[in-house]
């Protein structure tokens, strides 16, 4: 392994030799690169930049160079993608360098009407006949669906065995006949949702991943992954979006260059070293690891990363005071329109990936070792 600081400097050059100038500045939204099949790039720099990157394998950093990804070392970049772990040698050549290149684009097939919390209780079925799998169900809250090109999806394969050990995990090719989607409109006014129907879908039984009647095993190390994830969410910063502060002292006014009203300035202070520690203690949490499966740590981080990204919208809409009530028409800034759907959106932090109750459960469990 090179010495750190030295890929620093070679990264460093890299970046300002090959970066174009319009992907050094924060991303526009309809700028955002998903990749995929049906892929469109409004910038050219955008699909320039994807290529460089995949060339250099850093798009997914960590991923094994065979697989197209970079190689890197576990400092250099520690976060492996669970397939790597279970898939086979030719589910890993078919599929990991395109999504390095960022030639497919994939969706997630978990919950259900029925089976959200309780994603045990899943319906969808899935039933092995000749050399092909006959898949029907129904899934909900798919992210981006109706862009996806491949699903992995977890189904019922043994209806007779226990909820937990019958149920299976295999990908399907979103363009295969009897794959449909219908986008669900949310209260932000957004649709990143969809509903997801299969019926009557032929399925290869080569797109078995694991073994049959094993889902729940890789289901729950990629939820270990995703809340990880959504934990994280309020520590990305959108370009646009302004210190807490600097807006406080905008809409609230300013005394002495700070924040005139006390109690505002406070719970400001207070959103930032939590969240300063909050930031320390994941970063504490992965040396530890080490690049190993986050664990039940990620029901910790979870829980308490969504609780305080909520927070921190609640600080934005007070911070801006009625400004930030508006939803359209004149009046209002881009960005202070951008304020109250977000604040929408945030409500469904501690709902997907898992409900905070849920991750409740889990620390009582599997951190605390309390009894049922």
């Amino acid at each position: 392994m090179q010495d750190v600081d030295a890929f620093q400097m070679q990264t460093r050059a890299w970046l300002e030799a090959n970066c174009p100038s319009s992907m050094r500045t924060p991303m526009p939204d309809d700028e955002i690169v998903w990749g995929g099949r049906r892929a469109v790039f409004k910038n050219p720099d955008s699909k320039l930049w994807l290529e460089r990157m995949a060339a250099r394998g850093w798009t997914v950093p960590s991923w094994p160079r065979e697989y197209g990804g970079g190689g890197l070392s576990p400092d250099e970049a520690r976060v492996l993608d669970e397939l790597l772990e279970f898939g086979t040698e030719e589910q890993k050549q078919a599929h990991l360098p395109k999504i390095a290149r960022g030639e497919i684009r994939w969706c997630q097939g978990y919950s259900e009407p029925e089976a959200g919390s309780d994603l045990a209780g899943l319906k969808t079925r899935a039933v092995p006949q000749g050399e092909h799998f006959l898949v029907n169900g129904h899934k909900v809250w798919t992210s981006y669906a109706n862009f996806a090109d491949w699903i992995f999806c977890l189904v019922r394969t043994d209806p007779m065995a226990k909820k937990h050990e019958g149920i299976s995990f295999i990908v399907i090719d979103m363009a295969d006949p009897g794959v449909r989607t219908r986008p669900i409109r949310l209260i932000s006014g957004a649709s990143p949702f969809c509903e997801t129907f299969f019926e009557n879908v032929r399925v290869p039984l080569g797109n078995l991943v694991g073994g049959l009647n094993q889902g729940w095993t890789i289901a729950k190390r990629l939820l270990e992954h995703e809340r990880k994830m959504i934990a994280s969410i309020g520590q990305r910063q959108r370009g646009a979006e302004r210190p807490l502060a600097d807006l406080a002292k905008a809409y609230a006014g300013a005394k002495d260059g700070r924040v005139a009203d006390q109690a505002l300035r406070q719970r400001i202070a207070q959103q930032e070293m939590d969240q300063r520690a909050f930031q320390l203690t994941q970063r504490r949490a992965a040396e530890e690891a080490k690049g190993g499966s986050p664990g039940a740590a990620s029901a910790m981080f979870k829980y308490y990363g969504t609780e305080l990204n909520k927070r921190k919208f609640e600080l934005l809409l007070a911070c801006a005071g009625t400004q930030a009530l508006g939803w359209e028409g004149e009046g209002f800034a881009a960005d202070e329109l951008r304020i109250a759907r977000e604040w929408l959106r945030s409500k469904a932090n501690s709902i997907e990936g898992g409900t905070s109750e849920i991750q409740l459960n889990i620390i009582a469990k599997r951190v605390l070792g309390l009894p049922d």
